[in-house]
This record gives C-alpha cells, structure tokens and sequence, in this order.
C-alpha cells in the first residue's frame, strides 16, 4: 500500500481529498500546513506528495524548495494543487522539479489518474544504479518503460580510446554525451601562449561533455585520455529525449550526471529547463516557416502536438507546458487547437 502525504490548509478541501485517497486504497498521511508537511515528509518518506500551492506561513514552493535540498525527500514524486490559472505557476514548478499539476476544481479521477501514473514511474525509476555500463544500460532501460519513449542507440557499446587520444576539440559541435567505463581523462584549454590549462579530470563512473549538449554550443576545451579507456557515447538525441521526455526520469538522470552534488544538480536543472525553452522555439520557428506563404503571414500551424513534439525532439507532455508559457508571454496564441506565432522576433531572441 502506497503512503500519500496531503499538505492543504483549506479543512473542507482536504477532508474531501483525504475521504478520496483513502476509498482508493491509500494510506494517507495528513498536513494542515507548509511546515507540517515538510516535517512529516522528512520522518515518513512518503511514496508521493499532494500539495497546495497557496498557504500561509510555507507555501508550496517553500515545501518543494526544502523538500528538494535533503536528498531522502529530493526524490519523492510532487504534485501541486493550485486555484490559480496564471501560468508562471506552471512555468515556477517546472524549475523547481515539480511532477504534476492538478488546477482547483478537479474530478475525484483526474487526481486519482495522476497519483497512479506518478507512482508506477517512481516504481520503476526506484531502482538503485551503479556506475557501469550494466547500470547505465538498466537505467535507459527503466526510463525507456517509464516515459515511453524509444532511445536511438539499445547497444550502447564501449568504444576504445588509447593514452593521449583526443576525444573532441574545442570549437567541435557536441553529439554525444561521454560516460566513462574505465580509465581517466582531462579536460583542458590553450592559453595565446600555448600553454595548457587543465579545466577538469575525469574518471570511472563520471559524464563529461553535458554542458556544451545543454548550452546547444561548441565544446569550449579540449578531452584528452590521461590512460587507455573505455567510454559509453550516448547520443545527443536520447540525452535530449532523457532530459525532456518527462519531469521523474529527466531528475533521475540529472541526479546520475551530477552525482547528488546539490550544486551541480541545480545548475543542470536550470540548464536543462532552458535547453527545453529553446527547442521549443526552433521548433516553432521552423515549422512556422514552412507553413508561411508570405514573409508577414502568421500561419495557424497545422500539425498535432505529437508531432511537433518529435520535430522537437521531446515529449508532448513537456511540449504543452512549454507552449503554456509561450502563450501566457504572448509569443504565440492557440485557437481551436491550431497555433498561431504572434511575435517571430521575440520567439527567435529565445534562440540567442
């Protein structure tokens, strides 16, 4: 039986949700406050967490923000209940790493739905890694169950690298992301002089090249074998795919990258939820050219949200949120399903 902590301040609400949760066959965990819930999340390690947004003392970023910093409850599936229709909360919770939404009024199934499908992908996604090309492996396999997605590469094989072998240049455009078997590597610039400044050092079990993926730049140093090695590449399509595909599985996988550094995990976060932003914008932009008939015409773009979000490269969950905040910024609007670009210029600065 899987453990729910409800966090709401309103008493009618949460008596209702509560009654709800316990007919579907929960044990259901009870906070009247921000505070309270942080608490009780921290002594019970609930399987997943219900909360409100808007409470007084601790709201529900406050609860999330605290939840996040402790690495027992930075994992906990989360999902927000809100009244408020403005889509910067959407947009705040997705930086924060929230899992869900559920906007006030809801249908007792509606919320029902969510929880269950938060809880099977948790289940799925619990499974400890090791570092290694077996666990790395299992991972994409588990991610793959978990959000549905098909990965470009299920061989994943090791290739060889010797002493001294240069990985990549710096100026080079990044395809893969590196996952190291066995061996070492650094990573290094050039000064005008010639001289060598080492920017990092690599070994068994890290990833390297995730920031030149994320920042869709060129590599800004040079990866050079210190040894012989053994390294994964795992192309930019699935890293891309792992990142956008869905909020559970793209936290996993930051997790594994930064190695639960809180740092660098933030900053992978905050990379990762930016990268989202400007492939989403390519897409549009693009799509919205080939739907053009005349450089001033604002097409409405004929294409599903299936398919725009494989043009993307992401999923269509993560697609629609995205297209929310757009909206809300007024870069685009959205008529009988149909999209419609209303400021290209301010759409492409995303791209900058």
């Amino acid at each position: 039986m899987a453990t729910l902590l409800l966090i709401e301040d309103n008493r009618d609400v949460r008596e209702n949700i509560e009654e709800i949760l316990l007919l579907a066959g929960y044990k259901v965990l009870v906070a009247q406050n921000g505070k309270e819930g942080v608490d009780i999340a921290s002594k019970h390690t609930p399987d997943l967490i219900v909360c409100d947004i808007m409470m007084p003392e601790l709201d529900g970023y406050g609860v999330l923000h605290l939840l996040n910093k402790s690495p027992k409850t930075s994992s906990i599936p989360f999902i927000f209940l809100t009244a408020k229709a403005e889509r910067n909360d959407f947009r705040r919770g997705m930086e924060m790493g929230a899992d869900d939404y559920i906007t006030k009024p809801f249908e007792d199934i509606e919320l029902l739905n969510a929880i269950e499908i938060r809880l099977k992908k948790s289940e799925v996604l619990r499974a400890d890694i090791t570092f290694d090309q077996a666990g790395i492996s299992q991972f994409f396999e588990n991610a793959e169950r978990a959000a549905k997605i098909k990965l470009t590469n299920p061989e994943r094989e090791l290739q060889h690298f010797r002493k001294k072998q240069i990985l990549y240049q710096q100026g080079a455009r990044p395809s893969a992301l590196y996952f190291i078997q066995s061996g070492m590597l650094k990573t290094y610039k050039m000064n005008e002089e010639g001289k060598e400044l080492i920017t990092g050092i690599f070994k068994k079990g890290d990833f390297y090249g995730y920031n030149a993926l994320l920042e869709d730049t060129v590599y800004q140093d040079f990866a050079e074998c210190l040894e012989d090695c053994e390294v994964m590449l795992i192309p930019k399509a699935d890293f891309l795919q792992l990142l956008g595909s869905d909020s559970q599985v793209a936290r996993k996988f930051i997790r594994l990258l930064s190695r639960d550094i809180a740092e660098h995990e933030e900053k992978l976060l905050n990379l990762a939820y930016n990268s989202l932003r400007k492939r989403v914008a390519i897409g549009l932009v693009k799509v919205n050219e080939k739907f053009k008939r005349a450089p001033e015409d604002k097409p409405r773009l004929e294409i599903s949200r299936e398919d725009l979000a494989q043009v993307i490269g992401t999923a269509t969950e993560s697609l629609i949120r995205t297209l929310s905040d757009f909206k809300s910024e007024k870069l685009i609007d959205i008529s009988d399903g149909k999209i419609v670009v209303v400021n290209e210029p301010r759409l492409k600065n995303l791209l900058n």
